[in-house]
């Protein structure tokens, strides 16, 4: 049975983690580094690029480049490139194939489950969205957990006595708080809040915005409808955010950022930390509302948390160090990586779901993870209003069932309208489904009785089933929801996927051994304009003719459209002029 990986899909960066020797360690990537941006690219020659190769080149490819698409989970966005259009599950869907394959790589054996985390803020569209990406990678994705709780479960059970513990995750996108009671082989979620609209990449726009507006008022030019320019002005920003974690200033310089008058225009400004955070002032302080809405929701005061602890990378910002400090009173724990963590969690219960024990407290004991519902379920009644079914940080796994009836005389169906949020009104919240009840026995209104049973499993996916009471026949529900992806977009993507695999793999394998070829041929060219007048005319016509032959191969060479028969011509060219040359060039 192969391993269980764990894997934190973040908006900026990504992890995974595989349980070694009873312990999580994190997949180091093929260059070394411990996580992998979130990006994908698409190159001008067909080649698809991910991670740090496609980080490299988004300066000049800004408009084929995808970034924090995470932020789009569960939405109908999309975007069009050379013709096909991509889904916020498929472009996800590569980052989460790179993921597997440097897994694979690390691990020497074939990866086929794992485990993915989600902010805790996520609804059912967005848990079911990254659900049908891991699927699309290639992957059985045995749960999705949240990133606090994943956090939480990172940080171990081996404390002693159960504490309470608020998770403060801060990420690339988005922000979630939870309050977590650790102990005696449990993890009980207690609480959870957040924003899915706020993260490190607002972080970034703020200072983006300032350098922007400040060259302008130095130089009279606006750079915002420079997208080359503009791809450099985000990556400084991003730098300069880093930089001031540590230093009380930064100073940011591009060298030619654009041209005035056929003259080159540099950037040199400098940001202190003060102004830093004059500019992402009220971003730390939207953090606030879902700290004590948490608090609150589990029934504590903050004298009662034992541990805080700090969660993405952004939490390194200072000023929001000094924030948790405020709305806490306590001194937040470091001794997890915040970068880190999050996977490491996943992977370990990855292990354990594998019936490996639970590794990160070394005891073998049994794990049981009680996670909650992020957001209230209700259905829409007359009038508009939301009627609550399930209320926010329900324990999970969870079912509830309630009767419903007619509010027309001798309707045949009904439409029932499933929401997730907090508001009193329907169209205040967010539509997660709606399903049609057929084939009621025509009946004055109200005398229909109708049980709706919801079911939210471990991963806070929703499942609805119905059945009329009165004639007791089962009646299968579907939901349907215009953000998600149908059976048949995913299994096309599936498909795609896996062509695009092989095609990256033919591609690279292309540009390899037609590197090779090039070189050949010009060391092989250069040695006949040295050495041809001293060579028996048959061989040198001979060596002549197989450049000629892999010059022709080579000229038709283009990387995305290669087919496996032109890369064997090519490499039978170059075998020839390997054989016909070797004397020459050796």
């Amino acid at each position: 049975m192969g391993k269980v990986i764990g894997i934190d899909l973040g908006t900026t960066n990504s992890c995974v983690s595989v349980v070694e020797n009873d312990a999580p360690v994190i997949v180091p990537t093929s260059s070394g580094n411990r996580t992998t941006p979130s990006i994908v690219a698409f190159a001008k020659n067909g080649e698809r690029l991910v991670g740090e190769a496609a980080k490299r080149q988004a300066v000049t490819n800004p408009d084929r480049t995808i970034c924090s698409v995470k932020r789009h989970m569960g939405t109908n966005w999309s975007t069009r490139i050379d013709g096909t259009e991509y889904k916020p599950q498929t472009i996800s869907a590569m980052i989460l194939m790179q993921l597997k394959k440097e897994a694979e790589d690390f691990l020497g054996e074939p990866v086929t489950e794992a485990v993915i985390t989600v902010p805790a803020y996520f609804n059912d569209i967005q848990r079911q969205a990254t659900k049908d990406a891991g699927k699309i990678a290639g992957l059985t994705v045995k749960r999705i957990i949240n990133e606090p709780t994943s956090a939480a479960l990172s940080y171990g059970l081996d404390h002693g006595e159960a504490r309470k513990v608020m998770v403060y995750d801060l990420g690339g996108g988005t922000f979630d708080v939870s309050i977590i009671e650790i102990g005696d082989g449990v993890i009980e979620v207690l609480a959870t809040a957040g924003d899915n609209h706020l993260g490190g990449d607002d972080f970034d726009a703020r200072v983006a915005d300032w350098l922007v507006k400040s060259f302008k008022a130095e130089q009279h030019i606006d750079l915002s409808r420079d997208f080359a320019a503009m791809q450099r002005i985000r990556e400084a920003a991003e730098q300069a955010k880093k930089e001031l974690s540590t230093s009380e200033s930064t100073n940011i310089v591009l060298p030619y950022l654009t041209q005035a008058k056929g003259e080159p225009v540099h950037l040199d400004m400098t940001l202190t930390r003060a102004k830093f955070n004059e500019l992402v002032r009220d971003l730390v302080e939207r953090t606030a509302d879902p700290v004590q809405r948490a608090l609150s929701d589990a029934g504590i005061s903050t004298a009662q948390l034992d541990r805080v602890l700090l969660v993405g990378g952004s939490t390194r910002v200072p000023a929001v160090q000094d924030k948790v400090r405020a709305l806490t009173g306590k001194e937040p724990s470091k001794n997890i990586n915040p970068d880190e963590c999050v996977a490491q969690g996943a992977a370990i219960l990855g292990s354990t779901l594998q019936g490996r024990g639970l590794v990160a407290a070394g005891t073998g004991q049994e794990l049981l993870l009680l996670d909650v519902t992020p957001l209230s379920l209700s259905i829409e009644t007359v009038g508009g209003v939301a009627t609550k079914l399930v209320d926010r940080n329900s324990t999970l796994p969870t079912r509830y069932s309630q009767i419903f009836s007619t509010a027309a005389p001798y309707q045949t169906s009904v439409e029932i309208h499933v929401l997730q949020g907090e508001r009193p009104m329907a169209r205040d919240n967010k539509t997660i489904g709606k399903f049609k009840l057929k084939g009621i026995r025509r009946a004055p209104a109200g005398v229909p009785q109708i049980e709706v049973t919801f079911d939210i499993d471990a991963n806070g996916i929703l499942k609805v089933s119905a059945k009329d009471l009165d004639t007791g026949k089962e009646q299968s529900i579907t939901i349907t929801a215009s953000d998600r992806m149908s059976e048949d977009e995913i299994q096309k993507a599936i498909f795609d996927a896996q062509m695009y695999a092989g095609q990256d793999t033919l591609r690279r394998d292309a540009l390899e051994v037609t590197g090779e070829a090039q070189r050949l041929l010009n060391r092989t060219q250069q040695a006949l304009k040295e050495k041809g007048k001293e060579m028996d005319k048959a061989q040198k016509k001979q060596i002549k003719n197989d450049c000629n032959a892999l010059q022709k191969r080579l000229s038709r060479f283009r990387a995305d459209k290669v087919t496996e028969e032109e890369l064997e011509g090519i490499r039978q060219a170059k075998a020839q002029l390997e054989a016909s040359s070797a004397d020459l060039t050796s």
